[in-house]
């Protein structure tokens, strides 16, 4: 058994490599019991060197902000890049498909190569501009009130359209992406807007690089367990990507 500060680094040094730990791995990894590393936990985060959560444990800087999308569309570029090349290849003829709001789905939006009939339903007025010039893609632009730093609408205008509807895939990208917390975005609006996309869609598939694992955002979008697939890329933590697939989530790593 090691000491107090002997835990604690092998905790912190973990946290630091794998960006996520889980009390049980832990325990079995110090050969302590949970309750000591639940105690072990408690502590760092009183000293403000972890984020608790239950069973698991995040990076004290998990908490995130809102950003402008100017600024976020110069952040992980080739990631994004990627993970949108992935993100094509789920595309089918006449499929019905929602782009949320975001960098990662409008990377996605962009790289859009196929010529048979789609149809696009986006609160993202970036997304729409991108589609707007291909014959092939019907856009379906939701309407409400601008959100600026996003370049995308909100509100009951474009939740009761969403209503009206049902689609085959919805694109989602996220501000965080925590296995107890779920998925989560940075403007509580926006949140609620993205539930409504979550019930018109038949396949629900999560488009974030892997500096989202770990972060939560103000506004909770669902849990882990209400999508399908992930596609990220081979920076995301290996102990959280395994989590995810025992679920019976597809993660794709590009």
């Amino acid at each position: 058994m090691r000491n107090i500060a002997q835990r604690h680094k092998v905790i912190l040094s973990e946290l630091e490599k794998e960006g996520y730990v889980r009390v049980q791995d832990l325990s079995e990894r110090l050969g302590v019991s949970e309750v000591t590393i639940r105690k072990d936990l408690k502590e760092l985060e009183t000293r403000k060197l972890l984020f608790r959560s239950h069973g698991s444990a995040s990076p004290m800087s998990s908490l995130i902000n809102d950003r402008h999308i100017d600024e976020k569309e110069k952040i992980q570029v080739n990631e994004k890049l990627r993970i949108a090349d992935a993100a094509n290849l789920l595309l089918e003829k006449n499929d019905r498909i929602i782009i949320a709001s975001g960098t990662t789905v409008l990377s996605f939006a962009q790289k859009i190569t196929m010529t048979e009939p789609l149809t696009v339903i986006t609160p993202s007025v970036k997304v729409s501009l991108s589609l707007c010039y291909k014959p092939n893609v019907e856009v379906i632009q939701l309407g409400g009130t601008m959100r600026k730093s996003s370049a995308s609408v909100v509100g009951p205008n474009a939740e009761s359209l969403l209503c009206e509807l049902m689609c085959n895939k919805l694109f989602i990208g996220v501000d965080g992406l925590d296995l107890d917390f779920g998925l989560t975005t940075s403007n509580m609006a926006e949140a609620h807007l993205n539930q409504y996309m979550l019930r018109a869609a038949q396949e629900v598939i999560v488009l974030a690089d892997s500096s989202k694992f770990g972060k939560r955002g103000f506004g909770k979008i669902c849990d882990i367990g209400q999508i399908h697939r992930i596609i990220t890329d081979k920076d995301a933590p290996p102990n959280a990507v395994q989590i995810i697939r025992e679920k019976g989530i597809e993660v794709t790593l590009v």
